[in-house]
């Protein structure tokens, strides 16, 4: 149904080039490869993506059609007319449905995504996800097993690819969806060749249809046909002499690493009276609060108290949600959230891992945004995080600069599937947070 950040997941089927052995020698066909390569170069989106092409999803060849609706591009199919098997795989692997509650399964899921999931372009830094933020990431309320999609192989039984997807309801402009966020596509380094991916996407496709749910949400580092926004990840350093130290920041033009340490000192301790974590208690005004906020962009998920109560309720070295409660009424006024997402520090002798923190969901109503983030990052000084990295979605551009965030080098690219938001919106029009 989808691609995340998985470089071999958004290149699933995405290559133009011939399989061997079928190469066109016609002069012919040598000119229209020199003319395609010069139209990739001039323009990235012209590039083929055969999987992709085959997909209900926004095209590029379609960008300037404005009689096209808003809305789903294909109707749902019967139900009986699902596909009811598994889609064949090669014949060294099988499926398996994968079990969370299972120790030992929840551990091999870590070790595949610890050593084969996202990594920076430069081979620095890999996203190394805990498995409680696994748990909690794959397991929110009505979820599916079904949708916990493992490819193993046959004679050593070990997990070599993964791929996920969770219930949500997401609001595309005034119409709620119930749609699959599709996430932690990953498929080990060594069997790249094998073409398991486009695989992977079409059985979680099948699985999600079987439930009757025909669109889903996804994201990836690169451009597929066709992201409904891009974005930026912006980074605030908080020990900024490790990220220097380990290659994640430089030095600025003339500034020696005591300025720099200085440059990004924070308080103590909150500033703003009645900041205090969240507590069970706080479910329903938390959810008054988030609800109405959301209801300002195009597209938003559609929370009840039962998906607060999961997705935002501390848990720690997992999600980290803070509010502002009045003093003297008791109101609970402004709430922040952040998760944790370290990353494993590859080939360095002195640091193994960097503890990042991602703002999640934030909503200011009497408490100006940047008092309410920068209470956000102390308390994530406070718990010994190395930086925090904030997407400029919704109105997190207010602050960023301010507060002294530095615009990151890659881009978060975000996809609906089966349904169409024509002309796209911008950053600041997107409510939604995928992990």
């Amino acid at each position: 149904m989808a691609a995340p950040n998985s470089n071999d997941a958004a290149n699933a089927g995405a290559s133009g080039t011939a399989p061997a052995g079928e190469e066109d020698t016609s002069i012919e066909a040598l000119a229209r490869r020199v003319q395609e390569h010069m139209t990739l170069a001039s323009n990235p989106t012209a590039r083929r993506h055969k999987f992709w092409e085959t997909q209900p999803v926004g095209q590029f060849r379609d960008a300037a059609d404005t009689s096209l609706p808003n809305g789903p591009i294909e109707p749902p199919t019967p139900l009986s007319e699902v596909r009811a098997d598994p889609y064949p795989l090669p014949a060294a692997f099988e499926w398996l449905t994968c079990d969370l509650d299972d120790d030992a399964l929840l551990a091999d899921l870590y070790s595949l995504l610890a050593h084969n999931y996202v990594e920076d372009d430069e081979n620095m830094f890999r996203f190394n996800y805990s498995p409680a933020f696994l748990r909690w990431a794959l397991k929110p309320p009505s979820f599916f097993r079904a949708w916990h999609i493992g490819v193993r192989a046959k004679e050593s039984k070990k997990l070599v690819a993964f791929i996920s997807g969770v219930p949500a309801r997401i609001r595309a402009r005034d119409d709620v969806v119930r749609m699959a966020e599709i996430n932690f596509l990953c498929v080990h380094k060594k069997l790249r060749s094998k073409r398991l991916a486009p695989v992977l996407i079409r059985e979680v496709t099948r699985r999600v249809h079987q439930e009757n749910i025909w669109q889903a949400a996804y994201t990836a580092g690169v451009v597929l046909p066709t992201p409904i926004t891009t974005c930026r990840y912006w980074h605030r350093s908080l020990n900024p002499k490790k990220l220097i130290d380990v290659g994640f920041s430089r030095l600025g033009p003339r500034m020696t690493m005591s300025r720099t340490v200085r440059l990004y000192k924070l308080p103590d301790a909150p500033l703003t009276p009645g900041f205090r974590r969240m507590e069970l208690r706080d479910v329903a005004a938390v959810t008054r609060l988030l609800r109405a906020y959301l209801a300002r962009f195009v597209v938003a998920p559609d929370f009840d108290e039962v998906d607060v109560e999961h997705w935002l309720l501390p848990q720690e070295d997992v999600v980290d949600s803070y509010l502002v409660e009045s003093p003297e009424t008791h109101e609970v006024t402004d709430f922040c959230s952040f998760y944790t997402l370290p990353s494993s520090v590859l080939n360095n002798a002195t640091y193994s891992t960097l503890k990042a923190a991602y703002s999640y969901y934030n909503v200011s109503t009497k408490t100006p945004l940047q008092q309410l983030m920068n209470d956000a990052l102390i308390v994530a000084k406070q718990k010994n995080y190395d930086v925090f990295n904030a997407l400029d979605v919704m109105e997190n551009e207010s602050f960023l600069k301010e507060l002294k965030f530095g615009p990151g080098d890659g881009q978060l690219h975000y996809y609906l599937y089966n349904y169409r938001i024509r002309h796209g919106i911008k950053p600041s029009e997107l409510g939604l947070v995928l992990l």
